[in-house]
């Protein structure tokens, strides 16, 4: 079978389970999330031995150590992956819930009623737990989905899959409604971001060259972040102490992933109290640190920052440091550089707080907490499966409301229209 016809045949079976899951009920689809659950269980000894075999082969090819960590599976991420299935089976059913109904002058009721997306294409890197993140979030809102990972985590991810497809199975609906691509042929992305007939829309979560590709070539609707530049800004009223600590987690708890802290602001009239502690704790860990000619004359552990620095998601132990007039300056550079991604301020001041979070212009927006908190799990979702810093239909961390949308619904009693 020629690439294309496979991907027309992937195309063609999703459209048909995504009707049958349109009509799922949350029992059904609960079954089936906790069948995947015990699926997982059953084929742990297999999950890590295929994840051992992705390992060797990113040593062999020098993939570095963050991208490594994303494609690890131990017993620790598999018992991540089936907690995650049954916190998306506890999570409230969306479909079907009507809302906004109102009684209008002319005797008819309207309202909107939440429906699945359809298909949705996942395209992603490294990490293989997204394919059960994508797969639970999907099924429970009523969608199919395609989902096309790594050539990285190949192995991973089909032995995933084969787990997913028994889940479904047992539950008694169609395996067909999870399908992860059997190829890494990198024809079958251009083809399945090609394919409005079968997909409707499409989450890249990977590289910002990645995300930058199908943004560009898809005939699909995308729902994207290109890269987090995650911002703490620390204010002139802030406790030091909570600032300290919110600084290390955001930064250090993991180098490699989009919600971690990349530039570190600091007011001025703080700053010479607060940097040298914190500088210490960010070397002690092996934390690289560039940045302003005002926090380097503070600290000679800190390195001279270039503008490149300013704009840099580096997902590595290195961070950008920058001393700040006054938190208008500090909302002017996040703006400026930041990705909208997640940004947050370490303040007392009630006043200051409310501004910060009017006017950052970003997906999530933190106060006295770490940037690390911006994900699925943490917001109560169960899951994500991307954060989008879109700013039409999803924006932030896309649970099972962002896989949905509405359609208007009018309750008549033999009304017509006169004029």
């Amino acid at each position: 079978m020629s690439l294309e016809s496979y991907m027309n045949q992937i195309g063609q079976q999703a459209r048909d389970a995504s009707r049958i899951l349109a009509k799922a009920s949350t029992k059904q689809k609960n079954t089936a999330l906790f069948a995947m659950a015990d699926a997982l269980e059953n084929a742990r000894p297999r999950l890590i031995e295929e994840n051992a075999k992705d390992m060797e082969n990113g040593r062999i090819k020098g993939l570095d150590s963050a991208l490594l960590d994303r494609l690890l599976l131990d017993d620790k991420r598999i018992d991540g992956m089936i907690e995650g299935l049954k916190q998306v089976a506890s999570l409230p059913d969306p479909i079907g819930e009507i809302s906004n109904m109102v009684c209008l002058p002319s005797g008819i009721q309207r309202g909107q009623m939440r429906v699945p997306l359809g298909v949705i294409g996942i395209i992603y890197e490294s990490r293989p737990n997204v394919t059960i993140d994508a797969a639970s979030l999907c099924l429970k809102s009523g969608n199919a989905t395609i989902l096309r990972g790594g050539s990285e985590a190949f192995y991973s991810n089909q032995a995933i899959s084969t787990a997913v497809r028994e889940g479904l199975a047992a539950s008694g609906l169609p395996e067909n409604a999870v399908q992860v691509l059997n190829t890494t042929d990198r024809g079958a992305v251009g083809l399945l971001i090609s394919m409005p007939e079968f997909v409707d829309v499409i989450v890249p979560r990977g590289g910002k060259g990645l995300i930058e590709r199908i943004s560009k070539d898809a005939r699909v609707p995308v729902i994207k972040h290109l890269d987090g530049n995650c911002h703490v800004y620390v204010d002139d009223e802030a406790d030091l102490n909570k600032a300290f600590s919110i600084a290390l987690n955001a930064k250090t708890r993991r180098y490699g992933v989009c919600n971690a802290m990349e530039s570190l602001l600091v007011h001025h009239a703080v700053a010479v109290d607060f940097l040298p502690k914190l500088v210490t704790a960010f070397v002690d860990k092996g934390v690289e640190l560039v940045g302003c000619e005002s926090s380097q004359a503070i600290s000679s552990s800190i390195g001279i920052a270039t503008e490149e620095d300013w704009y840099t998601e580096y997902l590595a132990p290195k961070l950008s440091v920058k001393i700040v007039d006054d938190m208008d300056q500090a909302i002017a550079h996040i703006n400026q550089y930041g990705s909208h991604h997640t940004d947050a301020i370490v303040s007392q001041n009630y006043s200051k707080t409310r501004a910060f979070m009017t006017e950052v212009d970003s997906s999530s927006v933190m106060v006295n907490a770490s940037t690390s908190f911006a994900d699925g799990f943490e917001y109560g979702f169960g899951a994500e499966i991307g954060i989008s810093t879109d700013k039409i239909h999803a924006r932030g961390p896309v649970g099972l409301l962002g896989l949905t949308s509405q359609k208007y619904i009018v309750l008549g009693d033999g009304h017509t229209r006169d004029n």
